[in-house]
């Protein structure tokens, strides 16, 4: 399912797993000192982009960071697990750079290629991702959203719709831009400005 109009995605602050490099998935880890900063300086960039509701994965790092902006914005909070994190099987905890060694690859498309298959499909994380973000749009089609979610639901969600990866942060606003019958990610640098997130192969 195609969402019908643009919306905004927002990788949740860090946590001790991701400054090691780990594999995260579904572990239910909190957001450190450096998530919860870049939580706060989300709020700088989401202030005036006329956000109207939050909805959240249920995962404590994304729904605390939702929590924060929605508190500094005063807009509501949904939790919705349609965007929780990719299930990433045995690689959960794992190192993602030794395991990108491990297997040769580079990118984020040969990352993709050498998930195992006792985890979730990537296909699977994209379609329930979508299905998530499409249904809240057509539910409330004038309010503006932003989806406090995970880097693995964001990219299959990107790639699905504009056909590539990107390189996303903690904390960094991106606009999903539906125009003209097209898609394409921007970043959120500051306030209602944008600049093009250049694809990551």
């Amino acid at each position: 399912m195609t969402p019908a109009r643009s919306f905004y995605g927002l990788r949740h602050g860090a946590t001790d797993w991701n400054r090691e490099g780990r594999f995260q998935g579904r572990t239910d880890n909190p957001l450190n000192e450096d998530g919860l900063r870049q939580a706060h300086e989300a709020v700088a960039m989401l202030r005036d982009a006329g956000i109207s509701r939050i909805v959240a994965s249920p995962l404590l790092r994304a729904a605390r960071t939702a929590e924060i902006i929605a508190a500094a914005i005063a807009v509501p909070v949904d939790i919705d697990e349609g965007i929780i994190e990719f299930d990433f099987g045995s690689f959960e905890g794992l190192p993602v750079r030794d395991l990108m060694i491990k297997h040769g690859v580079t990118s984020a498309t040969g990352l993709v290629s050498i998930l195992p298959t006792d985890g979730e499909s990537w296909d699977a994380m994209t379609d329930r991702s979508l299905r998530c973000v499409s249904a809240w749009l057509a539910r409330h089609p004038d309010d503006d959203f932003v989806f406090v979610c995970h880097d693995a639901v964001m990219q299959g969600m990107a790639n699905a719709l504009c056909g590539s990866y990107f390189k996303n942060s903690h904390g960094t606003p991106f606009r999903y831009v539906h125009d003209n019958k097209q898609w394409r990610i921007e970043q959120v640098a500051i306030a209602d400005r944008y600049s093009q997130s250049p694809p990551a192969t």
